[in-house]
Protein backbone atom coordinates (compact mmCIF):
# COMPACT_ATOMS: atom_id res chain seq x y z
CA UNK A 1 0.00 0.00 0.00
CA UNK A 2 1.44 3.41 -0.75
CA UNK A 3 -0.98 6.09 0.95
CA UNK A 4 -2.80 6.33 3.90
CA UNK A 5 -4.45 8.93 5.82
CA UNK A 6 -5.77 8.90 9.40
CA UNK A 7 -8.00 10.53 11.76
CA UNK A 8 -7.28 9.67 15.08
CA UNK A 9 -9.08 10.74 18.11
CA UNK A 10 -10.09 14.10 16.04
CA UNK A 11 -14.20 13.30 15.54
CA UNK A 12 -16.03 12.84 18.47
CA UNK A 13 -18.31 10.57 16.62
CA UNK A 14 -15.42 8.06 14.52
CA UNK A 15 -12.47 8.25 16.57
CA UNK A 16 -10.51 6.21 14.12
CA UNK A 17 -11.08 6.91 10.27
CA UNK A 18 -8.56 5.74 7.49
CA UNK A 19 -8.48 6.18 3.61
CA UNK A 20 -5.86 4.24 2.17
CA UNK A 21 -4.79 3.53 -1.38
CA UNK A 22 -2.99 0.09 -2.14
CA UNK A 23 -0.63 0.19 -4.71
CA UNK A 24 0.69 -3.35 -6.23
CA UNK A 25 2.01 -5.24 -9.36
CA UNK A 26 -1.89 -6.66 -11.16
CA UNK A 27 -0.27 -9.93 -11.50
CA UNK A 28 0.08 -10.39 -7.84
CA UNK A 29 -2.44 -12.73 -6.63
CA UNK A 30 -5.08 -10.96 -4.25
CA UNK A 31 -7.99 -11.63 -2.51
CA UNK A 32 -10.38 -9.27 -2.30
CA UNK A 33 -11.14 -7.55 1.61
CA UNK A 34 -13.38 -10.23 3.35
CA UNK A 35 -13.68 -12.01 7.07
CA UNK A 36 -11.17 -14.56 7.03
CA UNK A 37 -12.68 -18.26 6.91
CA UNK A 38 -9.42 -19.53 9.03
CA UNK A 39 -9.78 -16.10 11.11
CA UNK A 40 -13.08 -14.97 11.48
CA UNK A 41 -12.47 -11.93 13.64
CA UNK A 42 -10.32 -10.70 10.86
CA UNK A 43 -11.53 -8.18 7.77
CA UNK A 44 -8.84 -7.34 5.49
CA UNK A 45 -7.77 -8.24 2.21
CA UNK A 46 -4.94 -10.96 1.69
CA UNK A 47 -2.21 -11.16 -0.54
CA UNK A 48 -2.29 -14.76 -1.59
CA UNK A 49 1.38 -14.93 -2.34
CA UNK A 50 2.83 -14.48 0.97
CA UNK A 51 -0.09 -15.20 2.81
CA UNK A 52 -0.44 -11.87 5.04
CA UNK A 53 -2.40 -8.46 4.43
CA UNK A 54 -1.40 -4.26 3.89
CA UNK A 55 -4.69 -3.27 5.78
CA UNK A 56 -6.93 -5.08 8.24
CA UNK A 57 -9.65 -4.81 11.26
CA UNK A 58 -11.22 -6.77 13.52
CA UNK A 59 -14.57 -7.63 15.23
CA UNK A 60 -12.79 -6.12 18.48
CA UNK A 61 -11.52 -3.26 17.51
CA UNK A 62 -8.05 -3.45 16.53
CA UNK A 63 -6.50 -1.95 13.44
CA UNK A 64 -3.48 -2.35 11.39
CA UNK A 65 -1.71 -1.60 8.07
CA UNK A 66 1.75 -1.29 6.60
CA UNK A 67 3.22 0.64 3.55
CA UNK A 68 6.71 -0.23 1.99
CA UNK A 69 10.04 1.90 2.32
CA UNK A 70 10.91 3.10 -1.46
CA UNK A 71 14.40 1.90 -1.50
CA UNK A 72 15.56 0.49 -4.83
CA UNK A 73 17.95 -2.10 -4.51
CA UNK A 74 17.80 -2.69 -0.52
CA UNK A 75 18.22 -6.39 0.48
CA UNK A 76 15.05 -7.83 1.08
CA UNK A 77 14.11 -9.16 4.53
CA UNK A 78 13.38 -12.31 5.57
CA UNK A 79 10.19 -12.00 6.11
CA UNK A 80 7.40 -10.37 4.44
CA UNK A 81 5.89 -7.37 5.36
CA UNK A 82 2.00 -8.57 5.61
CA UNK A 83 2.93 -10.76 8.20
CA UNK A 84 3.22 -7.54 10.74
CA UNK A 85 -0.39 -6.63 10.49
CA UNK A 86 -1.84 -10.22 10.09
CA UNK A 87 -0.19 -11.08 13.77
CA UNK A 88 -1.20 -8.40 15.16
CA UNK A 89 -5.09 -8.20 14.02
CA UNK A 90 -4.90 -12.17 15.21
CA UNK A 91 -3.09 -11.73 18.76
CA UNK A 92 -4.41 -9.80 21.66
CA UNK A 93 -1.38 -7.96 23.24
CA UNK A 94 -1.66 -4.01 23.34
CA UNK A 95 -0.34 -2.59 20.44
CA UNK A 96 2.70 -1.35 22.52
CA UNK A 97 4.00 -4.87 23.08
CA UNK A 98 3.15 -5.96 19.98
CA UNK A 99 5.93 -3.40 18.35
CA UNK A 100 8.20 -4.62 21.47
CA UNK A 101 8.31 -7.72 20.32
CA UNK A 102 8.85 -7.55 16.18
CA UNK A 103 12.36 -8.50 15.22
CA UNK A 104 12.52 -5.29 12.72
CA UNK A 105 15.69 -6.61 10.99
CA UNK A 106 13.98 -9.42 9.81
CA UNK A 107 11.96 -7.11 7.12
CA UNK A 108 12.59 -4.85 4.44
CA UNK A 109 11.82 -1.44 5.06
CA UNK A 110 8.44 -1.07 6.13
CA UNK A 111 6.37 1.75 8.20
CA UNK A 112 3.51 0.04 10.05
CA UNK A 113 0.32 1.55 12.59
CA UNK A 114 -1.36 -0.30 15.08
CA UNK A 115 -4.17 0.24 16.76
CA UNK A 116 -5.71 -1.85 19.80
CA UNK A 117 -8.57 0.73 19.96
CA UNK A 118 -6.98 2.35 22.94
CA UNK A 119 -3.48 3.99 21.44
CA UNK A 120 -2.33 4.22 17.82
CA UNK A 121 1.24 3.49 17.49
CA UNK A 122 3.35 4.03 14.80
CA UNK A 123 6.79 2.05 13.92
CA UNK A 124 9.69 1.93 11.03
CA UNK A 125 12.48 -0.17 10.62
CA UNK A 126 13.83 2.68 9.23
CA UNK A 127 13.41 5.01 12.55
CA UNK A 128 14.93 4.88 15.55
CA UNK A 129 12.04 5.20 17.83
CA UNK A 130 8.13 3.79 18.17
CA UNK A 131 6.19 6.54 18.51
CA UNK A 132 2.62 6.40 20.56
CA UNK A 133 0.60 9.11 18.44
CA UNK A 134 -1.32 11.74 20.02
CA UNK A 135 -4.93 12.81 18.93
CA UNK A 136 -4.63 14.25 14.78
CA UNK A 137 -4.23 13.49 11.10
CA UNK A 138 -1.04 11.90 9.45
CA UNK A 139 -0.59 10.97 6.57
CA UNK A 140 2.12 7.77 5.59
CA UNK A 141 3.52 6.71 1.92
CA UNK A 142 6.72 4.76 1.25
CA UNK A 143 9.13 7.15 3.53
CA UNK A 144 8.47 8.14 7.13
CA UNK A 145 5.63 9.36 8.81
CA UNK A 146 4.15 12.40 7.67
CA UNK A 147 6.99 12.60 5.13
CA UNK A 148 6.06 15.96 3.01
CA UNK A 149 5.50 14.53 -0.69
CA UNK A 150 3.56 16.08 -2.26
CA UNK A 151 0.60 13.29 -2.93
CA UNK A 152 0.61 13.07 1.00
CA UNK A 153 0.62 16.66 1.79
CA UNK A 154 -2.44 17.13 -0.85
CA UNK A 155 -4.43 13.95 0.95
CA UNK A 156 -3.65 15.01 4.40
CA UNK A 157 -5.16 18.40 4.09
CA UNK A 158 -8.09 17.27 2.07
CA UNK A 159 -9.40 14.37 4.95
CA UNK A 160 -8.74 16.95 7.59
CA UNK A 161 -11.53 18.75 5.88
CA UNK A 162 -13.50 15.88 4.78
CA UNK A 163 -13.67 14.72 8.09
CA UNK A 164 -16.38 17.24 9.09
CA UNK A 165 -19.14 15.43 6.31
CA UNK A 166 -19.04 12.00 8.23
CA UNK A 167 -20.52 9.94 8.16
CA UNK A 168 -21.00 10.55 4.57
CA UNK A 169 -17.80 9.02 2.81
CA UNK A 170 -17.81 10.50 -0.45
CA UNK A 171 -15.58 12.74 -0.16
CA UNK A 172 -12.92 10.10 0.82
CA UNK A 173 -13.60 8.38 -1.84
CA UNK A 174 -12.83 11.48 -4.00
CA UNK A 175 -9.78 12.23 -2.32
CA UNK A 176 -8.27 8.43 -2.81
CA UNK A 177 -9.35 8.90 -6.92
CA UNK A 178 -7.25 11.80 -7.58
CA UNK A 179 -4.47 11.00 -10.18
CA UNK A 180 -3.46 14.20 -10.49
CA UNK A 181 0.45 14.10 -11.50
CA UNK A 182 2.62 16.44 -9.42
CA UNK A 183 4.87 18.99 -11.57
CA UNK A 184 8.69 18.09 -11.77
CA UNK A 185 9.71 20.54 -9.77
CA UNK A 186 7.80 19.16 -6.84
CA UNK A 187 8.80 15.39 -7.32
CA UNK A 188 10.83 13.59 -4.47
CA UNK A 189 14.01 12.20 -5.68
CA UNK A 190 13.70 8.46 -4.39
CA UNK A 191 15.85 6.38 -6.86
CA UNK A 192 13.71 5.54 -9.34
CA UNK A 193 13.18 6.46 -13.11
CA UNK A 194 11.65 9.35 -13.57
CA UNK A 195 8.81 8.40 -15.15
CA UNK A 196 7.97 6.02 -12.89
CA UNK A 197 8.48 9.05 -9.91
CA UNK A 198 6.19 10.53 -11.94
CA UNK A 199 3.46 8.33 -12.25
CA UNK A 200 4.06 7.28 -8.36
CA UNK A 201 3.60 11.19 -7.47
CA UNK A 202 -0.19 10.56 -7.82
CA UNK A 203 -2.91 9.51 -4.64
CA UNK A 204 -4.63 7.27 -7.35
CA UNK A 205 -1.52 5.44 -9.87
CA UNK A 206 -2.84 4.34 -13.15
CA UNK A 207 -0.64 1.98 -15.37
CA UNK A 208 -0.83 -1.44 -17.45
CA UNK A 209 1.21 -3.50 -14.96
CA UNK A 210 1.04 -1.50 -12.11
CA UNK A 211 -1.16 0.92 -9.61
CA UNK A 212 -4.03 1.55 -7.40
CA UNK A 213 -5.37 -1.89 -6.82
CA UNK A 214 -7.64 -1.16 -3.87
CA UNK A 215 -9.23 2.25 -2.33
CA UNK A 216 -10.29 1.65 1.22
CA UNK A 217 -12.36 3.73 3.95
CA UNK A 218 -12.15 2.40 7.63
CA UNK A 219 -14.06 3.93 10.42
CA UNK A 220 -14.83 2.70 13.50
CA UNK A 221 -17.51 4.91 15.40
CA UNK A 222 -17.52 5.84 19.31
CA UNK A 223 -19.21 2.53 20.19
CA UNK A 224 -16.56 0.30 18.44
CA UNK A 225 -18.40 -0.76 15.46
CA UNK A 226 -16.75 -0.36 12.32
CA UNK A 227 -17.44 0.28 8.95
CA UNK A 228 -15.21 -0.80 5.83
CA UNK A 229 -15.49 0.13 2.26
CA UNK A 230 -13.39 -1.07 -0.72
CA UNK A 231 -13.19 -0.07 -4.21
CA UNK A 232 -10.98 -2.72 -6.37
CA UNK A 233 -9.39 -2.28 -9.52
CA UNK A 234 -7.74 -3.67 -12.45
CA UNK A 235 -4.57 -2.25 -14.64
CA UNK A 236 -5.15 1.64 -15.71
CA UNK A 237 -7.58 2.07 -12.80
CA UNK A 238 -10.54 -0.14 -14.59
CA UNK A 239 -13.29 -0.69 -11.71
CA UNK A 240 -13.62 -4.36 -10.99
CA UNK A 241 -16.10 -4.67 -7.31
CA UNK A 242 -17.30 -2.37 -4.71
CA UNK A 243 -17.95 -3.90 -1.18
CA UNK A 244 -19.40 -2.40 2.01
CA UNK A 245 -19.15 -4.52 5.55
CA UNK A 246 -19.41 -3.97 9.04
CA UNK A 247 -19.02 -5.24 12.63
CA UNK A 248 -21.27 -4.85 15.61
CA UNK A 249 -19.82 -4.28 19.43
Amino acid sequence: MCLIVIGWRVHANYPLVVAANRDEFYARPTALADFWTDAPEILAGRDLEAGGTWLGTTRSGRFAAVTNVREPGAAQGQHSRGRLPQAFLAGHKNAADSIGEIDRAAYSGFNLLLSDGRALWYCSNRSETPLELPPGVYGLSNHLLDSPWPKLLTARQRFAAALRNLPDRAQLFDILADDEIVADTELPATGIPLDWERRLSAIFVRSETYGTRASTVVMQAADGSITFEEHSFGPHGQPIQSSLMSTGV
